[in-house]
């Protein structure tokens, strides 16, 4: 079974009601403003993080048009300097690819150990859209049932990070 239908699977198990649309293969957040449309959500950007010793990672989610600092984030997480997680550590731990970084691959038990912070605007948007961990395709869920239902299933609680527009 591939990481997109277990993550389809865990959804539907869970009674997490989701529209998904199919797509072709996308790499950046600008490419996901189709699907941001047709699905009626916003696509945050989703960052695979770890520091300089590769020592831990985190998965951070912000607004598509926040500003994302580094040294910003990192302070307000009580972090080393975090720089972007590299492809095998990406695969290892929430089973997915480059293009493709969504928390819904929090639901493999590789990932226990990857942190989850939310832009604190985020809680406000309606719907949410993810990959399924396949960057074909793009599903969206009522952010509700993603902080409440998707990530207590999980046995989380949403972390939230603040992060100003860009200029």
């Amino acid at each position: 079974m591939s990481a997109r239908e277990e993550i389809l699977a865990f959804l539907d198990k869970s009674g997490i009601h989701y529209d998904l649309v199919e797509h072709p293969p996308v790499r950046t957040i600008e490419d996901c403003a189709w699907a941001e449309e047709k699905l009626n959500c916003v696509v945050p950007k989703n960052l695979f993080l770890t520091p300089r010793n590769q020592s831990s990672y985190t998965l951070c989610l912000t607004r598509p048009n926040a500003l994302f600092r580094t040294a910003d984030f990192s302070k307000q997480i009580g972090s080393s300097r975090l720089s972007f997680g590299g492809e095998d550590a990406l695969m290892e731990l929430l089973h997915t690819a480059p293009g493709a970084v969504s928390p819904l691959g929090l639901i493999f038990s590789s990932a226990e150990v990857v942190p989850l912070y939310l832009d604190e605007q985020l809680q406000y948007c309606p719907r949410l859209g993810f990959h399924p961990n396949d960057s074909a395709a793009t599903l969206a869920m009522a952010t509700g049932d993603f902080l409440h239902r998707f990530l207590h299933s999980l046995r989380r609680e949403p972390r939230f990070a603040r992060f100003p527009d860009v200029s």
